[in-house]
C-alpha cells in the first residue's frame, strides 16, 4: 500500500451523504482522491461516478475492499451497517471514516475499535462540526479567555425531517432525532469544552410531527452535565418548519457569542417563481429564502476530510477517533433512558442486551 501522494478513497454509499464526501474531497484535492464508490441500489453508484469522475464502480462493497490501492474508505451507509462494513474494512487493511453516529450499540462500537487498533488502522468519527469554520473561530476564542469561564454552550439543529427513508425506520437508524443529530450537539459540547468528562444525562424527547412516518422522536432536549462544572445543551428538531436551522450559543462569566451557521452565510431573497436551491432541507424556493454559498465549506466537510487523508500519511493527529464516537453513543443511550425514566442519568452508563438505543426509551432494560 502506498504511504506518500495522495490518499486513495473508496466511498460505500452513493446517496446524499455519500455526495457530500465525494464533492468535499474535490473541494480540496490536495491530500486525496476518490477512485471508487459502491452501492447495492442500480444506477445510483454509477450517477455520482459520473457526477465526480470517479472512475471505478461496484454494487458490492467487499468487492471494492478487494481494490489493493484503496486506503481509506468513508461509509454513508444505515446506522445498523455501520459496525459491519467498519470490521470488513479494517480487516481488509484500510482506515475507516465512519459517519455518525458510530454504531448502534457500545459492543458494537468496542469492536469497532479494537478491530481497527488490531490492525494498526485508523478509525475516524467523521463529526464536521469540529472543523465548522465558525464553531472552530468560537472555540478558539474561548480558549484564549475571550468569555471567562464558560459555564453554558447550547448547540441546536433543526428541521423538517431527514432526506432517506431510512432514517425513519428505527431499525435502521437506532432511533429518530436525537440519533440523527444529536450526536452532533454532545459531541460539539464535549469538543468545545475541551473534552471535561460527561458527568450526567437529562433528556426529554417526544414525536410531535411525524408520527405517521416513525415511530422514532422528532424533537428531543438533552442537557449534560459536565466535570469541569458547565453545561451544554443539545436541541434537535425534525418537526421544525421552514429549512435547516444550526446554531450555537457560548456563555461564560466574561462574554457570550453567538454563532448562526447559515444566516450569516446566506443572501436573503425574494421569488414567486421559486428556484433550484437554496439551503438544505429547505423545502421551497418560493417567497422569502436564505439560500447559501460555499456551502460544505462553511459546514467544515472538506476541512474534515482533508484532516482525515493527512491523519493517514501521518500530516497530523486525529482529533475525531472512534473512541469519541463510542462516548457519544454512551451518551444517546443514556439520554434514551432518561428520556424514560424522567430524572438524571449518570455516566458510565451501559445498558445490557440492547439491539437499538431508542429501546431504552421504549422499555426499560433487562437487568436496570
Amino acid at each position: 500500500m502506498a504511504n506518500k501522494g495522495k490518499v486513495k478513497v473508496g466511498i460505500i454509499g452513493s446517496q446524499f451523504e455519500a455526495d457530500i464526501h465525494a464533492a468535499s474531497f474535490q473541494i480540496m484535492p490536495e491530500e486525496a482522491e476518490v477512485v471508487a464508490v459502491s452501492s447495492p441500489t442500480p444506477g445510483h453508484p454509477e450517477e455520482l461516478a459520473r457526477k465526480y469522475g470517479i472512475p471505478r464502480v461496484f454494487h458490492d462493497y467487499r468487492e471494492m475492499l478487494k481494490e489493493k490501492d484503496i486506503e481509506m474508505v468513508t461509509i454513508t451507509a444505515p446506522n445498523r451497517l455501520h459496525a459491519p462494513m467498519t470490521i470488513d474494512t479494517a480487516r481488509a487493511g484500510k482506515h475507516v471514516v465512519c459517519e455518525k453516529p458510530l454504531c448502534m450499540t457500545l459492543e458494537e462500537a468496542d469492536q469497532m475499535i479494537d478491530t481497527c487498533k488490531q490492525q494498526g488502522l485508523h478509525l475516524f468519527y467523521a463529526e464536521e462540526l469540529f472543523f465548522t469554520p465558525k464553531y472552530v473561530k468560537a472555540k478558539e476564542m474561548a480558549d484564549q479567555g475571550a468569555f471567562g469561564k464558560v459555564y453554558l454552550v447550547k448547540q441546536s439543529e433543526k428541521h423538517f425531517g431527514p432526506h432517506a427513508p431510512w432514517f425513519w425506520d428505527v431499525e435502521q437508524s437506532g432511533g429518530g432525532v436525537l440519533m440523527d443529530m444529536g450526536c452532533h450537539g454532545i459531541a460539539f459540547c464535549y469538543w468545545f469544552l475541551n473534552r471535561s468528562s460527561i458527568k450526567s444525562v437529562y433528556c426529554q424527547m417526544g414525536t410531535y410531527a411525524h408520527g405517521d412516518r416513525t415511530r422514532g422522536e422528532d424533537n428531543s432536549i438533552c442537557i449534560l452535565e459536565f466535570e469541569n462544572g458547565a453545561v451544554g445543551l443539545v436541541e434537535d428538531s425534525w418537526a421544525r418548519r421552514g429549512g435547516m436551522d444550526d446554531c450555537i450559543e457560548v456563555y461564560g462569566n466574561g462574554g457570550v457569542t453567538y454563532a448562526d451557521l447559515h444566516m450569516g452565510n446566506a443572501l436573503p431573497t425574494y421569488s414567486e417563481s421559486g428556484y433550484g436551491y437554496a439551503v438544505e432541507k429547505a423545502p421551497t424556493t418560493q417567497g422569502w429564502t436564505y439560500p447559501v454559498f460555499e456551502e460544505l465549506w462553511n459546514y467544515g466537510f472538506p476541512q474534515e476530510m482533508r484532516h482525515f487523508a493527512r491523519c493517514v500519511r501521518g500530516k497530523e493527529e486525529p482529533i475525531a477517533t472512534g473512541e469519541v464516537g463510542r462516548l457519544v453513543q454512551e451518551v444517546l443511550c443514556a439520554a434514551y433512558q432518561s428520556a424514560r425514566l424522567g430524572c438524571k442519568v449518570r455516566l458510565p452508563f451501559r445498558p445490557q442486551r440492547v439491539k437499538k438505543p431508542i429501546d431504552l426509551w421504549w422499555a426499560a432494560p433487562a437487568g436496570q
